[in-house]
Formats: structure tokens, C-alpha cells, sequence
């Protein structure tokens, strides 16, 4: 989540750098400007770390690496900086990273009705730029509902939607499982 706290107005990316791992909390940076994180909800951290569980033994044997929201991603420009609720790479310079994933070939994020809009755009946007990124997966945190987006030839992406019942695919990291393997032990809000 993205929230509004007082935080310097305009900063390079070598001060960002600098700066960020003082703070107490994390903050996106993009195009100068930084943007404090604050925590989600407990559905939203269990489903990231449900995906997390389920992707970590199967990216191990293959020498890739998966992160949960806490590691940033910088994007090929080096002037955004975005922390991302599930990040795969199985590029070699990034397995042995310290600060941050360059080269991702998974991004997935957990959807919230706060969220969902830079998700679905800005950050949308700005991650099918990346040229190692093969899947962007979106995950509703308030009804069992995965979004996959996988690149196809030249610019094309191809969407592929997921319900309850649904196996999903990635294809980057060859895995499959069932979407209920993501909302394991999640309380949905009922309507009365």
C-alpha cells in the first residue's frame, strides 16, 4: 500500500539509495519522488506468503531466487524503484544481490482496493518495460481471482484470467498449482 507521509519532496537516485535504508519504513521511489509503504492486510500478507511457500522449493532446485515485498526492483532506467509483493529472478548477478533485483522474470502483486489502481496502471505499465520480465501476476486479495500476464512475440502480452477451480501456469518458471493453494487459510470479508 501507498500511503502520504511527510517525506522529502525531491531526491536523486544516489540520495534515494542513500537515504531509504535509514528510514523506519520502505519507500517506492519513482522519478524523483519517493513514496512511503505501509503495511497490508492480513489476507494480502497471507497470500504472498502462501505464493512464496509454494514457489521457493520449486525456484531453489532450478537456481533462481524469490523474494517477498521487502526487496526492491529497480527498473531498467534506474529512476524507479518499486518493492513488489512476490519477486522471481534467476539471473546470475541477482542471486547474489545485496540492495535490490535488476533482472526479474516473475512480479506478482496482491491487489487491494487500495492498491489496484497503481497496480493495474502505473506500475503495470512501468513493469512490462522490463526486458527480462516474462509473467506479471495480479492476485485479488478480496475474492479468489488471479489476473496472468505473459509476454508473447515483439510487444504483445497475453492475459490469461483464473477463478476458483482454475490450475495456473507460469510458464517463465515452468510451475503449475491451484489458485485455492494462494488463498489457503485467507478469510474473505462476507456481506450479511
Amino acid at each position: 500500500m501507498v500511503a502520504i507521509t511527510q517525506q522529502p519532496q525531491k531526491m536523486t537516485v544516489e540520495e534515494y539509495l542513500e537515504w531509504e535504508p535509514q528510514q523506519d519504513i520502505r519507500y517506492e521511489y519513482v522519478n524523483g519522488k519517493v513514496f512511503a509503504m505501509t503495511g497490508g492486510t492480513i489476507p494480502h500478507n497471507d497470500i504472498a506468503l502462501n505464493f512464496y511457500t509454494a514457489l521457493r522449493p520449486h525456484l531453489r532446485s532450478r537456481g533462481c531466487r524469490v523474494n517477498v515485498s521487502d526487496v526492491k526492483v529497480q527498473l531498467s532506467l534506474r529512476d524507479q524503484y518499486y518493492y513488489p509483493d512476490i519477486v522471481v529472478s534467476c539471473d546470475p548477478i541477482d542471486l547474489n544481490a545485496r540492495k535490490f533485483i535488476q533482472f526479474p522474470k516473475l512480479i506478482a502483486e496482491v491487489l487491494s482496493p487500495a492498491t489496484s489502481p497503481k497496480d493495474r496502471g502505473e506500475k503495470f505499465t512501468d513493469y512490462l518495460k522490463i526486458p527480462t520480465l516474462q509473467e506479471y501476476i495480479l492476485i485479488d486479495s478480496e475474492k479468489i481471482s488471479v489476473e496472468r500476464y505473459s509476454r508473447g512475440e515483439g510487444r504483445m502480452w497475453l492475459y490469461y484470467p483464473y477463478t476458483a477451480g482454475d490450475i495456473i501456469t507460469l510458464s517463465s518458471i515452468e510451475f503449475e498449482f491451484p489458485i485455492e493453494l494462494l488463498y489457503e487459510d485467507v478469510a474473505f470479508v462476507t456481506e450479511e
